[in-house]
Parts: structure tokens; C-alpha cells; sequence
């Protein structure tokens, strides 16, 4: 552990810590717009998996070439944050579900959520933030 204040994360470290968490925030556009939702989560071999209604996150993550998936956690000396740029799509096969089903994810909400959608990563970033009071303004970084 370092003590800088922050610090890039490698991807398998990325990966672990996502593997911690349970909520994120799916990024995605629609009819021009942005749109952010938060969603439960489970990290599957190295892939986000979420469950969803039809509805515009459904429609918008996977008509989207690129998504955006965000999760972080803290306690009160320190944070993490991770970001995920990849292609999402509905699984279909029976294959898929089956694979989506041993993962455990089952929603927060009492709702009907039965679609399943994957976030294959093209790009992951980390960082890791040590907590510290601000530099002193007049100090001179070296």
C-alpha cells in the first residue's frame, strides 16, 4: 500500500476490486441524451453482469456501441474508483443463462428483472485514493 494520494490501479487489481462491490452505475445514451442508472451487480469472468426490465436501460445499453460502467466503495482513509468502457448485449442462448444464472445476481427490488445484459470490457481504469487533508496552497509540488 502506498501512501500517495492516488493511485492507478492495474487491470486484474481493477477487476478484484470489482469483484467487492454490488452497485454500479451503467452509462449510456439515449435519443442523443446521456443516461446514467444504478444497478446491482456481479463481476463474471472479467465481464459486468446486470439484470434488467425492458425499458430504456435495456434498449440503450445494448444499442449503444459503448458503454460506461462505474463502481467505487470507501471507508474513511481511503477509496477506489473503476471504470469500465465495453459493448453490452442481451443474452439469449441458453448457454448464457444458464452461465448468468450461476452467478448468484438476483435483484434488489421486488421486480420482475428477467433479462440478463453483459458488459465485455475494451478498456478498464482504476484508481485508488488515500485520504488526506488538502496541500497546503503555498507549497511547492516537487
Amino acid at each position: 500500500m502506498t501512501d500517495e494520494p492516488i493511485t492507478v490501479l492495474s487491470e486484474s487489481e481493477s477487476w478484484d476490486l470489482l469483484g467487492t462491490a454490488a452497485l454500479g452505475r451503467l452509462v449510456t445514451t439515449f435519443a442523443g441524451e446521456p443516461e446514467i442508472f444504478p444497478v446491482n451487480y456481479v463481476a463474471q469472468n472479467r465481464t459486468i453482469l446486470f439484470r434488467t426490465a425492458e425499458g430504456t436501460k435495456l434498449f440503450s445499453a445494448v444499442a449503444n456501441h459503448t458503454v460506461l460502467f462505474e463502481a467505487d466503495d470507501h471507508n474513511v482513509a481511503q477509496g477506489w474508483s473503476v471504470i469500465v468502457r465495453g459493448r453490452a448485449h442481451l443474452l439469449k442462448t441458453d448457454a448464457e443463462i444458464q452461465e448468468a444464472d450461476r452467478a448468484g445476481l438476483y435483484p434488489w427490488t421486488s421486480t420482475h428483472k428477467s433479462n440478463y445484459v453483459r458488459v465485455t470490457a475494451t478498456d478498464i481504469t482504476g484508481r485508488r485514493f488515500v485520504f488526506g487533508p488538502e496541500p497546503d496552497r503555498n507549497e511547492t509540488v516537487a
